[in-house]
């Protein structure tokens, strides 16, 4: 067989690996450009996009930098905290997870035009660093699957192939094979199904002459499969955008920003299931999975901002797509309980392999967002913003792959255009600012019960001390998602209502 022909290649600890279990929802994961920003940004719902001044309005709208009247930093300074409420079939569960980091950071250096008869009066030059993802997240969903087993998992991935495909040869190891097997044609798959022969949980189809049918040692219509699924993630998505602006007539402004992107993602998932069916072989599965996810990218950012009157002010920006290139590594673990004999026997299979896949690039899709500003002389300002994005374009590349062909074929039937709307409003008492915000971003996804909408609100508060501020904000968001636990078999979905609270203090200085 194939495997044969590989084995002579096997890498003991890590394996190359020739397609993998990437989904829709990494595209979308990558696309989300949720800038935390700064407090005063936060404190207004990320209104930004007409007004400027701000370092994180940088990265909504490149324009916004030639606002600043003097060279400007900043730094910021969050707790994130995400608390999540899972239902999962009759199991109810909740948890949190809070972190706190340097979440903002940028300098603007402003120059003047000297010659009084230029129109252009002065041109800035900035560096704007801002999270605009966070992948921190921890929940645990249990309960009793009355329809599904880890065991259609398995058996699914492993219809069709070849024995020697998923099983050790004589001689091999379990790492030597588990590795050997990741470098054929949809590797993945067989590797899933090579974890599932060696762990007891599927056998040849006796009953059958074929030799890529196969059944489950697990009862498939027992139901009363009791499951525990844990899920931890930690990560971020960043932006660090080097930025130009300048001012014609101190009434339009116009700016560019070149983007660097950064992708660092970890993942541990982790299912027990256990059964008590007399037709079934075995008993209980633990079946880990991890994921250690990095890239980077580039995209670019047009934009203005024209002053109509003194206090009106209307703004336009176009975000290009990102163009990633993405590396995954990954390891898994399964162990098995069978009843033989009478007796239980404990099946561990543990590769101790790392999967390192071929890099592949993710063009995320582009976005234009409008605003409009009115500002109340000393005493305060409106601002809003609508920004619209088509998800369905993103796209995982090459496209001459047939599995990332397929993937995208999918990506564009199940994501959709996506709108959102920031509304925010300051309001000034002598040194003090007071802030609010209402914020609304649709789901991308076509079917917005598989992930809803996002809506929230922030408050803040600033105080300036002349050459220097202190900005704090409060601000919390809800989304409901069905999570679906693995792509094939067991395709059953923990219901997650997630509320995001989030704190951000700013010290910021004019130089």
């Amino acid at each position: 067989m194939k495997k044969i022909l590989i084995l002579s290649i096997t890498l003991l600890s890590a394996s190359y690996i020739s397609a993998q279990e990437l989904n829709v929802t990494d595209a979308v994961k990558y696309s989300n450009d949720e800038i935390q920003g700064s407090a005063r940004f936060r404190g207004m719902s990320g209104a930004f996009g007409a007004l400027g001044g701000d370092m994180s309005s940088v990265n909504i709208n490149p324009a916004g930098s030639a606002i600043f009247n003097n060279s400007h930093v900043s730094l910021s300074l969050g707790s994130f905290r995400k608390n999540n409420d899972v239902s999962y079939f009759n199991g109810l569960n909740s948890s949190s997870d809070t972190s706190i980091d340097l979440n903002q950071l940028g300098a603007a250096f402003v120059f003047k035009n000297t010659n009084t008869n230029s129109p252009w009066k002065k041109f800035t030059l900035s560096v704007a660093y801002d999270r605009s993802a966070d992948f921190d997240d921890n929940w645990v969903a249990r309960g009793i699957n009355t329809n599904n087993s880890i065991g259609s998992y398995f058996l699914q991935n492993a219809q069709g192939k070849f024995i020697d495909d998923i099983s050790a040869l004589p001689g091999e190891t379990i790492s030597e094979a588990y590795s050997a097997i990741g470098g054929l044609p949809n590797g993945f798959e067989n590797q899933q199904a090579f974890l599932g022969f060696e762990g007891f949980i599927i056998d040849p189809n006796a009953s059958t002459p074929s030799e890529t049918d196969y059944v489950s040692n697990i009862d498939l219509n027992a139901g009363n499969y009791n499951q525990r699924y844990s899920y931890a993630s930690r990560g971020y998505n960043g932006k660090l955008a080097f930025n130009f602006a300048t001012s014609y007539n101190d009434k339009f402004y116009f700016g560019l920003n070149l983007n660097s992107h950064f992708i660092n993602f970890e993942r541990t998932s982790f299912l027990n299931e256990s059964n008590s069916s007399a037709n079934s072989l075995v008993t209980d599965v633990d079946f880990e999975n991890n994921l250690l996810t990095t890239g980077s990218g580039f995209s670019f950012q047009l934009g203005g901002i024209a002053k109509i009157t003194e206090e009106f002010r209307v703004g336009l920006a176009y975000n290009s797509p990102t163009w990633f290139r993405i590396s995954d590594e990954t390891s898994q673990y399964l162990a098995t309980s069978r009843i033989e004999n009478g007796s239980s026997i404990r099946q561990i299979i543990n590769p101790n392999v790392i999967n390192i896949y071929e890099e592949y690039r993710l063009q995320t899709p582009g976005k234009v967002t409008g605003s409009l500003a009115y500002i109340f002389g000393k005493k305060g300002l409106l601002s809003f913003d609508y920004s619209i994005k088509d998800y369905s374009s993103a796209e995982f590349r090459p496209n001459s792959d047939i599995f990332f062909s397929n993937l995208n074929n999918r990506i564009s039937n199940q994501l959709d255009t996506a709108a959102s709307y920031r509304l925010g409003g300051e309001y000034r008492v002598k040194q003090f600012s007071f802030r609010g915000g209402y914020r609304f971003e649709e789901s991308p996804y076509k079917d917005d019960t598989f992930f809803g909408d996002l809506t929230g609100y922030s408050l803040g508060l600033g105080y300036s001390f002349g050459d220097f501020s202190l900005d704090m904000a409060f601000s919390q968001a809800e989304r409901d998602i069905n999570f679906q636990l693995y792509s094939v078999g067991l395709t059953d979905s923990a219901s997650i209502q997630s509320k995001f609270t989030d704190v951000i203090l700013t010290l910021a200085f004019n130089i």
